[in-house]
């Protein structure tokens, strides 16, 4: 075991000016350090659930979590940054992110520092683009939208950015709706079960238990997100993919749900040994089927994407022996 003392840098505004000072100093006693944004629920319990296999592999490696604050939008930059500076070993942040990191566009375009050492290791579970909808509102699909009362999410929340990119795609502003309402995640449902929205908007990984309340408590449904402006949004942005949200989860019986989004990516350093990357990658590939049981968000991954999708840095050479050496890349 290795004890070392890294500074975890407390985020990034969302463009480009520091969020704040760095966190104190942490005294760190982890071979394996995963870190994820303080905010981000799901991220940071599958990433518990990934040291809880690290730890049982029988490789001789401990592994922690470590939350990492940021402000907003800044906190998956957050994660990377402290992945590029070594402070951490792997980060667990969203397609979109690991793409603009490594492509340096959107948020990351007029950073000064480059995050060209970042390597992929594997993905993991979506976050789908979900369209909720009362029964009584006549909303079929996503063309149905049109003429509705709609929240679009809140400014500044992923949400709004991706329900705003959907917009463009399909030719629509405010004005398509009879009403377009900012409220935040934790409002939406309320206003939908009170009809004051007929349709809301979220991005997030299923089940979700704030999900699960609306369908029941609100009488309504999830609407597929599908159509040739979808097709060409995902072709646009490659850190989009298709997704399904599967039938069943909420209760309700019949099939999978089409929708697009984005996908969850554990992504680490060239400065962290191959043997390192190994281990980790070796630890969850070989323990899949214990990790689907244990967290929910999990249950619906697919073996054979979790190499490609939303995979923008190249594949750490220590992850890369891992799928040679199993004959699956």
């Amino acid at each position: 075991m290795k004890t070392r003392i890294a500074v975890i840098a407390f985020g990034l505004a969302t463009l480009l000016t520091v969020a704040g000072a760095a966190n104190p100093i942490v005294a760190q006693t982890a071979d394996i350090v995963i870190g994820a944004g303080k905010e981000a629920g799901v991220h940071y319990n599958v990433g518990r659930a990934i040291c809880r296999q690290v730890a049982r592999s029988g490789q001789g490696l401990t592994c922690e979590m470590f939350r990492i604050e940021g402000r907003d939008a800044a906190e998956p930059l957050a994660v990377l940054t402290n992945v590029r500076n070594g402070a951490i070993e792997a980060g667990i942040v969203g397609s979109d992110w690991h793409y603009f990191a490594v492509k340096g566009t959107g948020p990351a375009k007029f950073l000064d520092e480059k995050f060209d050492t970042l390597r992929s290791l594997f993905s993991l579970h979506s976050e789908p683009f979900t369209v909720i909808a009362r029964r009584d509102a006549g909303i079929d699909g996503l063309d149905d939208l049109a003429g509705k009362r709609v929240n679009i999410g809140n400014p500044g929340s992923k949400q709004r950015a991706v329900m705003e990119m959907v917009m463009k795609a399909k030719g629509w502003t405010q004005d398509t709706f009879q009403l377009a309402d900012g409220l935040t995640e934790a409002e939406q449902f309320l206003a939908l079960c009170h009809n004051r929205v007929q349709a809301a908007v979220v991005t997030v990984a299923h089940p979700q238990n704030a999900v699960a309340q609306a369908l029941k408590l609100c009488d309504a449904k999830i609407v597929e997100v599908t159509g040739p402006a979808i097709d060409k949004l995902i072709g646009e942005n490659p850190y989009f993919a298709r997704v399904n949200i599967p039938g069943g989860i909420y209760g309700e019986t019949g099939k999978a749900v089409r929708s697009f989004g984005v996908t969850v990516t554990v992504v680490s350093s060239a400065d962290v040994s191959d043997d390192m990357a190994y281990a980790l990658t070796k630890s969850v590939f070989d323990n899949l089927d214990v990790l689907k049981r244990v967290h929910p968000a999990l249950r619906a991954i697919d073996e054979s994407r979790m190499r490609t999708d939303g995979l923008t840095a190249p594949i750490h050479p220590g992850a890369m022996r891992y799928y040679r050496e199993t004959g699956t890349m």
